[in-house]
């Protein structure tokens, strides 16, 4: 065999490893041919839900460009979440912006690959998508403005009566309705928008991942988080923020479960504390 020969031969075995996730370089995950996804790993997000995701204008070490808004990086807790996937899965990690209500039926109409968007596992969901180990655990709390006679509530039933606002199509509006005598609003498109009527004051309370709250209290100061003991708040029904992904994807969802498995504790705790401190406000 000449040398070109040589080389082209070397060259097609490099990309066959690099098409199974279980190959040596990524000897923590499992074998399965992942060539159908063409070294890419398509995750779509909303980019608009700091600190999980948002958009910037400039490139950075860190940030993703966004395939479809020309000029766009993705940052955020998620995009490292996925950058760590797609580089033990040995893909390029490949950013789509989309609407929340979009996600799932762009990924089981093959638009992407994956959800890597803060969202959470619930039984709903589960019938449509599978979803991977959790990958980030959240609390929800509510929260209000200082100087209203919300800003002491101790309890659930201190709401009783108060016009309460969450995001459309997520768990943030469900579960308004475990408040006895709540006003439950229509829910708005987006956490951006909930904070916006907060801060207009058409609403009394919001409710929140409290894991958030210090990026919110940081751009208003005038907001207080009202949390609750444990079994006494709102109750999420979920387990945690999962990666989305086909059920058809079942090997696939072994190799991120394995990937998720890599990142202990401390590393997403890292992750999460610069997402907070770097989020736009």
């Amino acid at each position: 065999m000449n040398t070109t020969r040589r080389l082209i031969a070397v060259l097609l075995t490099m990309l066959m490893v690099l098409a199974l996730c279980g190959s040596a370089a990524y000897a923590e995950i499992p074998e399965a041919d992942l060539s159908y996804l063409n070294g890419q790993l398509r995750v779509g997000m909303e980019c608009a839900y700091a600190p999980n995701n948002w958009q910037e204008s400039e490139p950075s070490d860190t940030n993703v460009p966004v395939e479809n808004v020309p000029g766009a990086y993705a940052e955020g807790y998620d995009v490292q979440i996925a950058r760590l996937i797609a580089e033990q899965l040995g893909l390029e990690l490949v950013v789509v912006k989309m609407d929340w209500d979009g996600l799932i039926e762009a990924l089981n109409q093959g638009q992407i690959d994956a959800i890597i968007a803060g969202m959470a596992d619930t039984a709903a969901r589960k019938e449509a998508i599978n979803f991977s180990t959790p990958y980030h655990d959240s609390v929800y709390a509510l929260m209000v403005n200082a100087g209203t006679p919300y800003e002491n509530a101790t309890s659930l039933a201190d709401f009783n009566g108060a016009s309460v606002l969450g995001q459309k199509d997520t768990q943030l509006d469900w579960v308004i309705d475990q408040i006895e005598g709540v006003n439950h609003l229509p829910a708005v498109a987006s956490v951006p928008d909930m904070i916006g009527r907060l801060t207009q004051g058409t609403c009394d309370a919001i409710v929140i991942n409290l894991e958030n709250f210090p990026g919110y209290v940081a751009a208003n100061p005038n907001f207080v988080a009202i949390s609750f003991p444990a079994g006494e708040g709102l109750d999420p029904g979920f387990t945690g923020a999962c990666v989305g992904l086909r059920k058809s994807d079942d090997a696939l969802l072994d190799c991120v479960n394995a990937a998720l498995a890599t990142v202990d504790q401390a590393q997403r705790d890292e992750l999460w504390d610069t997402a907070l401190n770097n989020q736009p406000i």
